[in-house]
């Protein structure tokens, strides 16, 4: 008995040490956060109750402590489901505690049947725990983080087989059969492994929750806060590498560099945020142009670039001249644009053993003739 206490004692300080983790990424803004701090706050209270059997009233170590156990999963479950923005079945759950606490009434006041307790709760908390395996398995195809899920899918199968048994050993001493092992071996057992359950799966709630921050840093650094283009950063990354592959497979590769005609001239008369409003839709606009494989960057201001891979310059030209046209936009109230607009497009290719820098200045050079000549207008780069 004194094993069990200090094991369920244990398991009461992991929660604590999970909660005061799950706590500091509170301001975090990942979704989750609440319900998992609930659930370990829920174990905190409910596991000392449960060790305080014979010294407390039954009612708080039997029915009170159960529910708040079931409370843990169930808020487990509908954090994982926030989480990955899947709706979360409040009433469902709710219902679940309800049945749960219904279960433990009778079968301590209507019949006094431990057994019979451990088989309803353990069936409640491994369909739950089910549950929690198969929603995060789904998001698995959906999300770039495959090991934190795949480390909470493995925690969320392997408690719910665990309770399952778990059910299925007390079920069968409660109808009489013999067991080969003794009630201590088997209680031993069961709350050491059942110690691990809670923390395992806040763990991979932790790690699922770190995964989502990295990947919001990183596309934020990635892209241009204003236009969901690519930053100038990732623009200089992606061409460096289709740079080295384009030099593999002895394939061409293109640039598009662009700017808005006048800009200042529409920020000076229909202010900034009719200027943000005409360099998103540019974006918006040029992503239905060019292909899927293709990059859009911001540069700067009111610049752009396109990559263009595996195109040669007679390609980059007709790109070039479509995308043009296709910009040329007039004044259009009822989609937030205050002023029309034109862009004048410099193109330039690869040459053999140019750099991806030097390539970015003929175009930019072709960019001034276009401007030069006139502007609304595609302009070619030199070949080397």
């Amino acid at each position: 008995m004194l094993i069990v206490v200090s094991l369920l004692l244990l398991t009461m300080a992991l929660s604590a040490v999970m909660l005061l983790v799950l706590s500091s990424l509170r301001k975090s803004g990942a979704r989750g956060i609440r319900e998992w701090s609930a659930a370990n706050a829920l174990a905190v209270v409910s596991l000392p109750l449960f060790a305080a059997r014979g010294v407390v009233p039954d009612f708080f170590s039997i029915e009170l402590a159960n529910t708040l156990l079931l409370g843990t999963t169930v808020l487990m479950l509908a954090g994982f489901r926030r989480h990955l923005n899947v709706d979360v079945p409040c009433c469902r759950l709710a219902a679940c505690v309800a049945l749960g606490l219904a279960a433990i009434l009778a079968l301590h006041h209507g019949v006094d049947s431990v057994g019979g307790r451990v088989v309803a709760m353990s069936l409640l908390h491994s369909a739950l725990l089910a549950e929690m395996g198969v929603v995060v398995w789904r998001q698995l195809a959906q999300t770039g983080r495959r090991y934190p899920a795949l480390f909470t899918v493995c925690a969320a199968f392997a408690n719910a087989a665990f309770q399952l048994v778990r059910a299925l050993v007390y079920g069968a001493q409660a109808a009489g059969v013999q067991l080969p092992w003794d009630d201590a071996t088997l209680s031993l057992v069961f709350f050491s492994a059942g110690a691990l359950s809670l923390p395992a799966l806040t763990l991979g709630a932790v790690m699922m929750a770190n995964a989502e921050l990295v990947a919001r840093a990183r596309h934020a650094a990635d892209h241009d806060h204003l236009t969901g283009a690519r930053s100038r950063r990732a623009f200089f990354d992606l061409a460096t590498r289709e740079q080295a592959r384009a030099l593999r497979r002895q394939a061409p590769l293109s640039l598009l560099l662009f700017d808005v005609d006048h800009f200042k001239r529409i920020n000076d008369t229909h202010g900034h945020a009719a200027g943000d409003r005409v360099l998103v839709d540019i974006v918006e606009r040029t992503g239905a142009v060019v292909r899927s494989i293709d990059t859009v960057a911001r540069l700067g201001g009111e610049e752009f670039a396109v990559l263009l891979p595996d195109t040669g310059a007679d390609t980059a030209l007709l790109v070039a001249e479509r995308l043009r046209h296709g910009l040329e936009r007039a004044p259009d109230r009822e989609a937030g644009i205050a002023a029309g607009y034109t862009v004048s497009i410099g193109a330039a290719t690869l040459a053999l053993g140019e750099s991806i820098d030097a390539m970015l200045s003929r175009a930019d050079a072709a960019l001034y003739a276009a401007k030069a000549g006139g502007r609304n207008a595609v302009a070619a780069a030199p070949s080397l």
